[in-house]
This record gives C-alpha cells, sequence and structure tokens, in this order.
C-alpha cells in the first residue's frame, strides 16, 4: 500500500491525518480547533455580548432601580468592571452552552462523519487515549470562551465607564485589581461549571456519525436541565443537575471569598465527569469506525 492509498478519502485536501503519541495528538488536536473559522466565530460572539450589553446600557437615558434587569446591571454605569460580571450571567444560560455543545458534539462525530476516525485510530494513539484528547481540546476551548467574555467585557467596561474600588455584594469595597483577580476566579469557577456538560456533548458524540444532531443533543440536554432546576416540586434533583450552581459565582463577590459553591459545583461535576466518561469509553470501545 501507497502512502496515499493511506490517507482518508473524504474529497478534502485540508483535513490533516492526525499521527503520534499523546503530546502529539493533543497538539495537533489543539491546532485543528482553533484553525477553524467556526471556532473564532463563536469566539466573536462570545466576545460581543458584554460589547452589546455596555453599548446598550452607554446609549440608555434611563437609570436602572437597584435590582432591575440581570444581576449587576444597575451597577455597570458607576464602575465598568461590572460590566463582566452581568455579561456572564446573561451569557451562562444559553450563549455559553450553546458554543460548548457545539464543540463538543463535534469530538467524535465531526471525525466519524469526515471519514478521519478510523484513520486516527490506525496510529498508535488508542481510542481512551484519543477520547482524553478530544476532551481536553473541549475543556480548553471552555477556558478560553469565558476568558475572552471576561477579557472582552473588562476592556469595554473600562472604555465606556468610569473604573475604580469595587463595591462587593457583602458591602466591602476592594481595589481594581484584586477586582480583577476576582474576574479571573469567576472564568475560572464558569469553566468548571461547563465541564459537565461538555463530557455529556462527549459521549452523546459517540453515538452518531452526524455532527450536527450530537450538538442539537447537547444544546437539548443544557436547556431541559435548566428548566427542570426551576419546577419546585424538583427541587430533591436540583443539586446534582449539571447546570445547578452555574451562577454560584456571585460568592466570589463576597468579603471573604466563600468557595462553598465553587466546592459543591465542582463536586457534581467530577461527577458527570465520571459517569459519562465511563459511558462515552463503554460505546467509544465498543463503537464499529468501519461502517
Amino acid at each position: 500500500m501507497s502512502s496515499s492509498d493511506a490517507l482518508p478519502a473524504t474529497g478534502r485536501s485540508d483535513i490533516p491525518v492526525r499521527r503520534g503519541g499523546g503530546w502529539d495528538l493533543l497538539g495537533s488536536e489543539i491546532s485543528v480547533l482553533f484553525r477553524r473559522r467556526r471556532t473564532w466565530a463563536m469566539l466573536v460572539a462570545v466576545a460581543l455580548i458584554p460589547v452589546l450589553l455596555a453599548v446598550a446600557v452607554r446609549l440608555s437615558s434611563s437609570t436602572l432601580a437597584p435590582g432591575e434587569g440581570p444581576p449587576f446591571l444597575d451597577r455597570v454605569t458607576q464602575n465598568g468592571l461590572f460590566v463582566g460580571f452581568t455579561a456572564m450571567v446573561v451569557a451562562i444560560p444559553l450563549f455559553l452552552p450553546l458554543t460548548i455543545g457545539v464543540v463538543a458534539g463535534d469530538t467524535i462525530a465531526g471525525e466519524a462523519g469526515l471519514g478521519t476516525l478510523r484513520y486516527l485510530l490506525v496510529a498508535p494513539a488508542g481510542r481512551v487515549r484519543l477520547l482524553l484528547v478530544k476532551y481536553a481540546g473541549a475543556a480548553l476551548f471552555c477556558l478560553v470562551a469565558t476568558l475572552t467574555l471576561t477579557v472582552s467585557g473588562t476592556l469595554i467596561g473600562a472604555a465606556l465607564f468610569p473604573v475604580g474600588p469595587v463595591t462587593l455584594l457583602s458591602g466591602d469595597t476592594i481595589s481594581v485589581t484584586e477586582s480583577l483577580v476576582r474576574s479571573l476566579l469567576v472564568a475560572a469557577y464558569v469553566t468548571v461549571s461547563l465541564l459537565g456538560l461538555s463530557m455529556i456533548g462527549l459521549f452523546i458524540s459517540t453515538l452518531t456519525d452526524v455532527p450536527v444532531g450530537a450538538m442539537a443533543a447537547t444544546i437539548v440536554v443544557s436547556v431541559v436541565a435548566q428548566i427542570l432546576d426551576v419546577i419546585p416540586q424538583l427541587s430533591w434533583l436540583h443539586p446534582w443537575l449539571f447546570s445547578h450552581y452555574w451562577l454560584g459565582f456571585a460568592d466570589l463577590l463576597r468579603q471573604p471569598l466563600d468557595f462553598s459553591s465553587f466546592g459543591q459545583n465542582a463536586i457534581v461535576q467530577v461527577c458527570y465527569l465520571a459517569v459519562f466518561g465511563a459511558l462515552a469509553y463503554s460505546r467509544f470501545v465498543t463503537k464499529d469506525i468501519l461502517s
């Protein structure tokens, strides 16, 4: 067999055949992910959320009463650093899960749909290693997306509104430098919050060869979880929904720092990682990649 015979017959010459060990495969996966126009389009869309929010508040002639609109919105005009916090609240229910659903749903199903999955597994990567690499890429995107939103919110807030010491929810005041550290902690919190959904998306991606279907199913799962979380009759279930602690980062905006929600959120996400990681492994190791 010639070297050309080993290439995937997908009709596309721009699809790299990724070979090598774990680190080489991970580097290739990250490179492919962040060279896609779709990835950058989603990051630009995420970055525009705080921009649109800040511009709307800036152009508005009315003054919001405390508690009116999304959390922290009434504080934006007094301190631009609250733009990032408000944008995070706005983005978590739909926009961030939407982007995560696209990336995670495409992990395995995308390769299967293009016909490159079997060629990835010809290399000494192995199915378990490939699953780990695919999930690592999705998790990295979670981090990049939340950091993009945080940085965009900070920059547009500083450009359009006054910036100074921040008054926390507890009534204490912290410096600008410390508030920026709190912003990074909030970004870390939200990143952890999205890890469970990413693993669910990876599992769904192993069930089909149609990436659009996997993406849509992951997004639907996110919406359903949030709907269940607001039904009082299901209060016993709420603490175990992966979306239940998504907005718990408000505890990081108090003095002293309260990491209780962070810890509870991390425990729930680890449970989803374990359960759906095992399901993804069970499905993928028995998946017929030649069909």
